[in-house]
C-alpha cells in the first residue's frame, strides 16, 4: 500500500443536475496541469465517457486514457463482485440449493441490491491506495443512493464488531449438530473471513472520504425541490463525517433575458439562488450558465468547468477541521461537537449505548464509537448552536449507568 496522498473530489446531488458533465470538466482541467487523473463512476447509469464524447461502444472498464493524463472508468461490477463477494455467494447458493431453490433464481437471490454503487467504491478505493494516481473525481450515484452507500462502513462495521464473533464461534461449535438438524450446510471459515475482509475494505473507503484530502460537492440546479434535497444531503454527509468544500449551480439562465419566457426564469432562479448562497453561507457557490449547446468532448467540458471555477483552484484542499471534533473545556470533561446545518434540536435522538453514541436525524442513523477518553464519561447534556450539535460529557458519578436516552 502506497503512502502518497490522492486528491480525491467526489460529486454529487439529485439525478439529472448535470454531475457527470461537471465531474467530466474539473477532471479535464487537473489532467491539463499535468496531473495524472482518474474519473470513476459509482452510477449503474454510467454517463461519463457520453460527456467526453466516447464511441456508443466504449465503455471502458479499466481504466482507458482519453485524452493526456485523463483516464476514464466505469466499473465493471460484475468482475469486481466475483472477486469481493463470490466465498459469500457461493455459501448462500447451497443454502438456497439445499432448500429447493431453482438454481437461476437462487442465483438472483444472492446479488445484493446496490452491489454495483458499492463495488466502484471498493475500485476507487483501491485506485486511491495504489498510488497511480495524483487526483481521482468521482460521478457520484444520485443522492439518496450515495448517501446510503457512505453510511454503510459503519453500519456493517457495528454487526461485525459486535456480533460476528459471537456467531463465528457458536458456528464451530454447534457446526455438526446444526448440520444434522437444519439439513443445510453452515458458514466455514471462508465465509467469515470473506465478510470480514469485506467490512475492513468498506471501512477503509470510509477511511478515505472523510480524510483531509476527499471532499464533496453539491451540484444542484436553481429549483426549490433541488436546492431542499441538496441541503438535506448536506446535514447527512456531514451526520456521516464528510466534508463538503463548495456547491455547483449548474444551468442557471443568463440574465439578458430576450423575451418575457426567459425572463420569468431568469427571477425565477434568482430567488432560488439567493436562498442558496442563504443555505451555504462559507462555502463557495460555482456557477455555471446554461450553455447553447450540450457540452460534448473533453475541451467542451474542460472549458465548462474553467468558466464555473472562474479562477479558484477546482483542487484546492477542504480547509478546516472537518464536521467532527473534541473539545476541552477549562471546567473539564469533553464537548464532541458535530456540523449539522439546517437542523434544531428537536430534530435529534441521542442515545447513549456503552462506548457508543447513537446519534438520529431524519431517516439517517449513525453509531458514533467514542474513544476511550470519552467512553468512561457520561453524557451530561446536549445542544445545537449555529448548525452545530454539541454533546457535552463530564466525569460519571460513583454509580452512573451506561446506558440511557440522552434528555433534550
Amino acid at each position: 500500500m502506497q503512502d502518497q496522498s490522492v486528491r480525491i473530489i467526489l460529486f454529487t446531488g439529485k439525478g439529472g443536475v448535470g454531475k457527470s458533465t461537471v465531474s467530466a470538466g474539473t477532471a479535464a482541467l487537473a489532467a491539463a496541469r499535468g496531473l495524472r487523473t482518474l474519473v470513476i463512476s459509482t452510477d449503474a447509469a454510467h454517463s461519463l465517457a457520453d460527456a467526453y464524447g466516447a464511441p456508443g461502444d466504449a465503455r471502458p472498464s479499466e481504466p482507458t486514457e482519453v485524452a493526456p493524463n485523463l483516464f476514464l472508468q466505469q466499473v465493471d461490477a460484475q468482475l469486481r463482485f466475483e472477486q469481493s463477494w463470490a466465498d459469500i455467494q457461493r455459501y448462500l447458493l447451497t443454502v438456497l440449493d439445499a432448500v429447493g431453490m431453482d438454481p437461476v433464481a437462487a442465483e438472483e437471490m444472492t446479488v445484493i441490491p446496490g452491489a454495483e454503487e458499492v463495488l466502484a467504491l471498493l475500485e476507487l478505493r483501491q485506485h486511491a491506495r495504489s498510488g497511480n494516481w495524483d487526483v481521482i473525481v468521482v460521478d457520484c450515484a444520485p443522492t439518496a443512493e450515495t448517501l446510503r452507500l457512505l453510511a454503510l462502513p459503519e453500519a456493517l462495521g457495528w454487526y461485525l464488531e459486535r456480533l460476528l464473533p459471537i456467531q463465528r464461534r457458536l458456528v464451530k461449535a454447534l457446526r455438526p449438530i446444526l448440520n444434522r438438524a437444519a439439513g443445510v450446510p453452515m458458514p466455514g471459515d471462508d465465509v467469515f473471513d470473506a465478510i470480514t475482509r469485506l467490512h475492513a475494505e468498506l471501512d477503509d473507503v470510509h477511511a478515505l472520504l472523510s480524510g483531509p484530502d476527499a471532499s464533496v460537492r453539491l451540484v444542484l440546479t436553481p429549483e426549490k425541490m433541488v436546492l431542499a434535497e441538496a441541503r438535506r444531503a448536506f446535514t447527512s454527509l456531514c451526520l456521516f463525517g464528510y466534508r463538503v468544500d463548495g456547491v455547483v449551480a449548474n444551468r442557471v439562465f443568463p440574465a439578458d433575458a430576450a423575451d418575457e419566457w426567459r425572463a420569468g426564469w431568469v427571477a425565477a432562479q434568482q430567488g432560488v439562488l439567493t436562498e442558496v448562497a442563504e443555505s451555504f453561507t462559507g462555502l463557495p457557490i460555482f456557477t455555471s450558465e446554461y450553455q447553447p449547446a450540450e457540452p460534448v468532448g473533453v475541451e467542451a467540458v474542460a472549458a465548462l468547468a474553467a468558466a464555473l471555477y472562474d479562477g479558484a483552484d477546482p483542487l484546492a484542499p477542504p480547509v478546516g477541521e472537518g464536521p467532527f471534533r473534541v473539545s476541552r473545556p477549562d471546567e473539564g470533561g469533553a464537548v464532541v461537537h458535530l456540523s449539522l446545518p439546517f437542523v434544531t434540536r428537536s430534530e435529534v435522538d441521542l442515545a447513549r449505548n456503552g462506548d457508543e453514541l447513537v446519534m438520529t436525524v431524519g431517516s439517517y442513523r449513525r453509531l458514533l464509537t467514542l474513544p476511550s477518553g470519552l467512553a468512561r464519561l457520561k453524557v451530561a447534556g446536549a445542544k445545537v448552536v449555529d448548525g452545530e450539535l454539541r454533546v457535552r460529557f463530564a466525569e460519571p458519578a460513583p454509580a452512573s449507568a451506561g446506558t440511557g436516552t440522552v434528555k433534550r
